[in-house]
């Protein structure tokens, strides 16, 4: 028999389900043909990192580009500040 995948869109769809109370978990479980066992290792592991999902700093390759960028700026603008020192106290 081989072996379901199941994105991580599915499996919190699923969870979510049975943590709604609306469904018992036999019932779920037979619905998308999961065992009880996997529903409920995936609760816990929803329940476990779930608070990761705030922590998670959505950051698009239009802002981390910019951010290197201004990174590239700002060493260039010390550069050119030490440079400036330094000609200042030459003459």
């Amino acid at each position: 028999m081989e072996r379901r995948k199941w994105s991580s869109n599915q499996k919190l769809q699923i969870v979510l389900e049975g943590l709604s109370g609306q469904i018992e978990i036999s019932k779920l479980c037979a619905k998308y043909q999961v065992s009880q066992t996997q529903y409920y290792q995936w609760r816990d592991q929803l329940l476990k990192h779930g608070h990761q999902a705030f922590d998670v700093k959505n950051v698009t390759k239009k802002e981390q580009h910019l951010e290197q960028e201004n990174q590239k700026l700002k060493r260039i603008i010390g550069d050119l500040t030490v440079e400036l020192k330094k000609n200042e106290y030459e003459l």
